[in-house]
């Protein structure tokens, strides 16, 4: 009972009408009144509840004024209504920062908080992001997120999802690796993928207008490297299989490409039908959006992981929609991340509005052709509003 109630003027003793429910018990509902000895009771609700009020009655007689008692007897004969469903209001994690500063301050602290980063990895990190002056969740003057990080939360909560935490890959949020269809199992893993978008941290915002060679360098600041295409498209398509399968090491780029496009198993995370609703494809550009730039384009991003059903069967999510996604191309073995190298860029997945300007095809094992293809490591590869990364940590 509310405290305020307590203060209201005394109802009339005769007990309330079903039609008429006094304003004292608007959040209430009238329970069985205490059988008369001797009269049979029925139901052992009725029992409980007689219980229950009796005894409320014989302490409330010895602490209230006796023109207060009858009162008293009323409202102990009257069960609390059932609380309405658990939901998560917002709170001030959905309160955006006004300027790109404090937006960066916000994304350490809950990269500190979140993945337990040292201070010597966030100094690292944030290296980075100074030398940038665009690297963030998106320009915070034009970005409009469609849904919230709270909103994200609650669907991850009615749906069961909780972030992995798989003791081998070290760290949250990571799954191993491995190709089942060769008979391995996780234990064969020798590589994990991060579950979400960087900064890989549940109902976080992507990092975008970033370069693939700082996607490069922030996977190194915390402990983790750049994904390889091959690596991608199998945790999408769940099944990793071996490099010399993946890849053409012969052919020039443009002519591998066009052979594993041609012969390439389609299908996409969530199943073997191309279904764009079940992913974060449902956003909308900034009108006037010329096609790219920071001060023009909002990057219009759902939180990561938002999505339930868009997860792959090795549990990654968000590889369709949300953000676009850099990842390393070699064109010879020794261009691997996962042997130590790097090759060129190479852009995965798809964006926010997919829904609406399907501009490409995006399955699991498609690869794009060379878009602004330039040596991964370059400081003029290429950034954009729709484009982020994820990483991958060896074992």
């Amino acid at each position: 009972m509310k405290a305020d109630e307590l203060h209201d003027p005394p109802m009339p003793l005769d007990p309330p009408r079903p039609d008429s429910v006094p304003p004292l018990a608007s959040t209430l509902v009238e329970a069985p009144s205490a059988p008369r000895p001797g009269r049979r009771v029925m139901g052992e609700a009725a029992l409980v509840i007689s219980a229950l009020a009796t005894a409320a009655t014989l302490v409330l007689s010895v602490t209230i004024p006796p023109e207060r008692r009858l009162e008293a007897r009323r409202l102990a004969a009257l069960v609390p209504a059932p609380p309405p469903p658990r939901t998560l209001a917002p709170d001030d994690e959905d309160e955006e920062p006004g300027t790109l500063a404090e937006q960066r301050a916000r994304l350490f602290e809950r990269m500190r908080e979140d993945l337990g980063l040292s201070e010597m990895q966030i100094d690292a990190v944030r290296a980075v992001f100074d030398a940038s002056p665009v690297l963030g969740q998106g320009n915070p003057a034009i970005s409009r997120h469609p849904m919230s990080r709270s909103e994200c939360r609650r669907l991850r909560i009615e749906a069961g999802i909780t972030e992995a935490n798989v003791p081998a890959c070290g760290g949250p949020s990571m799954v191993p690796l491995y190709d089942p269809s060769s008979g391995q199992t996780a234990a064969d893993a020798r590589v994990c993928m991060d579950q979400l978008e960087f900064p890989n941290v549940p109902c976080e915002y992507p990092v975008v207008h970033v370069r693939a060679s700082e996607a490069a360098a922030l996977c190194r600041a915390v402990g983790k490297r750049i994904c390889d295409t091959h690596e991608w498209e199998g945790a999408c398509a769940g099944a990793v299989r071996a490099p010399e399968v993946e890849y053409e090491w012969g052919r020039p780029r443009d002519e591998a490409t066009w052979y594993h496009n041609l012969e390439r198993e389609k299908v996409w995370a969530y199943g073997a039908v191309k279904n764009h609703a079940l992913c974060g494809t449902a956003s909308s550009r900034t009108p006037g959006c010329p096609g790219g730039g920071y001060d023009h384009c909002g990057s219009n991003t759902y939180p990561a992981g938002a999505f339930p059903a868009c997860v792959s069967p090795l549990g990654v999510f968000d590889l369709h929609g949300n953000a676009a996604e850099h990842m390393n191309m070699p064109t010879l073995p020794g261009e691997l991340a996962a042997r130590g190298g790097l090759g060129f860029t190479e852009m995965k997945g798809s964006w926010f509005v997919f829904s609406t300007i399907e501009a490409h095809e995006d399955d699991c094992r498609w690869r794009a052709p060379s878009w602004h293809e330039t040596r991964l490591t370059s400081e003029s590869s290429h950034w954009n509003y729709h484009l982020g990364f994820r990483c991958c940590k060896d074992l």
